[in-house]
């Protein structure tokens, strides 16, 4: 019997033969389950503005195509609403624009179907584990005497804290999916270095195909938006025209 403690997964998912395979194996992981088959419904149950403490959501299991409201309208509308719960999407593989389209919208990290069932178990004990991290450090908590440079980054007066997927800049702070923190800390690492849209695609968000980089652009403007003074004339994420990009931590 599932404890009532354990981490409620939300999934959402209309394949019905899918659906009961994920959730008797999440349950037998030891994991508590909630399934939607209904994107609409499954936007109103995760917007509900109360859930008991027995509903606090863990993560969220979500397919991109869905009746209702689709998969990449909900995650958009949580974020939006300032839901940071972790989403795990999953899209059609036959569809790489799928995969960039989700990371738009705020997923954390995607799965393209088929995929193997052990994989999904180890990319959602990633995002709780990642999640109890950033739970793990509220204001009350000191911050440590000597912090892994692995772990954060600092410049122009903001610092990238990819343990607990925050950006902190003066008066504001940002909840990074991980999607934005894994594409800020391959950049950071190559300070300097021009980075190839394809190099994006393939090093970091693993789309291997042939897919519109346009969705690379699109993703650079949301993250000018939170380390530029002014995310018009960006100085520390920089355009090399016809290339790429390049992060320069002291322009």
């Amino acid at each position: 019997m599932t404890e009532p403690t354990a981490p409620l997964i939300v999934l959402v998912e209309d394949e019905e033969h899918l659906a009961q395979g994920l959730l008797f194996n999440l349950q037998a992981e030891g994991y508590r389950t909630h399934h939607e088959s209904d994107g609409d419904a499954a936007l109103a149950y995760l917007l509900a503005e109360k859930h008991t403490p027995e509903e606090h959501i863990a993560a969220i299991i979500l397919d991109g195509m869905l009746p209702g409201a689709d998969g990449f309208t909900i995650v958009r509308a949580l974020r939006e609403a300032h839901h940071y719960t972790p989403v795990l999407m999953l899209t059609a593989r036959s569809r790489p624009e799928e995969v960039l389209e989700g990371i738009e919208a705020g997923a954390d990290d995607y799965l393209a179907k088929p995929f193997d069932l052990n994989i999904l178990l180890v990319r959602l004990k990633s995002l709780l584990r990642r999640t109890a991290w950033q739970n793990a450090a509220t204001p009350e908590t000191p911050p440590p005497a000597i912090v892994d440079q692995t772990d954060e980054y600092a410049f122009n007066h903001r610092t990238i804290r990819f343990d607990t997927l925050e950006l902190i800049a003066p008066n504001r702070i940002t909840h990074l999916t991980l999607m934005e923190a894994d594409l800020l800390r391959y950049l950071t690492e190559r300070e300097g270095q021009i980075v190839s849209r394809s190099a994006i695609l393939e090093d970091v968000w693993r789309v291997h195909e042939d897919t519109d980089t346009r969705a690379v652009d699109n993703f650079i403007v949301r993250l000018r938006r939170y380390i530029e003074d002014d995310p018009a004339d960006p100085q520390h994420l920089v355009t090399v025209r016809g290339v790429g990009y390049r992060f320069l931590a002291n322009p």
